[in-house]
């Protein structure tokens, strides 16, 4: 907890270092700043889960979600059974996230469904990085799954800056169709549309039911400049809090940002932790 409110950092990578390519511990270093990312790790690059889950206890953060990445172009291969370790080490406040690659993974439902049944609580979709239209076809049997099963699909909205990235296939209007197709699964559009497409991606959010933004990644102190053309507390009642950690400075610090904007007690319980319960299934808060 921060200040009394239960936090849940919604997007959150722990990988092995060994997995990632160059440009991930640049990323990691310049956005971390002070922050002390690295005692969470061993001198080997591995993730030390009692130094990672004290750490996050440190900062406040009450539960957090753990993406694994399969996108050899940009990142690497970061395996969710990696994460496996950090979850069995506390299952109360680590949750694992599903991703899959339509490049990597065929049939893609049952890969879905496998990782599902590793304990995932949503799926994480990165076309940036996979250089894959979100819209295609073949991922539409992967939205059935979710859709079957109860749980969220997250899709990296905006740009990125890694090598092999195609910020093209960030564009949140590729999902225009998509959320009308599943209307019972909702979608966390990562990164809030970061970039060019701000406006694109709060649009949806207020307007189709079954959209939200996650703000992982977005300094908090310029939400309201980035979001100037919209009524900035009807639209945080769609956020969700993440980090992007740990390319950040610190998630108490981003939380104390946030509650400096002035926002609606109500609506500053449901950006923290609020609307993460109602969205991903099992969190316990």
């Amino acid at each position: 907890m921060i200040d009394g409110r239960t936090v849940v950092d919604a997007h959150v990578h722990a990988p092995r270092l060994s997995t990632l390519k160059p440009a991930w511990l640049d990323w990691a270093e310049k956005f971390s700043g002070p922050h002390d990312w690295r005692s969470a790790y061993d001198e080997n690059g591995e993730p030390v889960p009692a130094a990672l889950d004290a750490l996050l206890e440190s900062e406040g953060v009450d539960r957090a979600l753990l993406f694994s990445e399969y996108s050899p172009r940009a990142t690497g291969i970061q395996p969710i059974e990696h994460n496996l370790p950090l979850v069995r080490h506390n299952p109360e406040r680590f949750r694992l996230v599903a991703n899959v690659n339509p490049y990597l993974h065929h049939p893609v439902a049952a890969e879905v469904e496998r990782q599902l049944d590793l304990g995932a609580v949503a799926l994480k979709i990165h076309p940036v990085h996979g250089a894959f239209s979100p819209a295609d076809k073949e991922l539409y049997a992967a939205y059935h799954v979710c859709a079957e099963r109860g749980v969220p699909v997250i899709l990296h909205s905006g740009t990125s800056s890694f090598p092999g990235a195609r910020t093209s296939f960030g564009n949140p209007e590729l999902l225009s169709d998509v959320v009308e197709d599943f209307p019972r699964v909702n979608f966390v559009f990562a990164h809030g549309g970061r970039g060019w497409w701000y406006d694109v991606a709060a649009f949806m959010a207020l307007t189709k039911e079954n959209v939200w933004l996650d703000l992982s990644g977005l300094p908090p102190k310029k939400l309201p400049e980035y979001y100037a053309r919209f009524d900035f507390v009807r639209l945080a009642g769609k956020f969700v809090f993440g980090t992007d950690w740990p390319g950040v400075p610190g998630a108490s610090r981003n939380v104390r940002a946030l509650a400096g904007l002035g926002l609606p007690d109500d609506v500053l319980t449901d950006v923290l932790s609020g609307n993460a319960a109602k969205l991903f299934p099992g969190l316990g808060i």
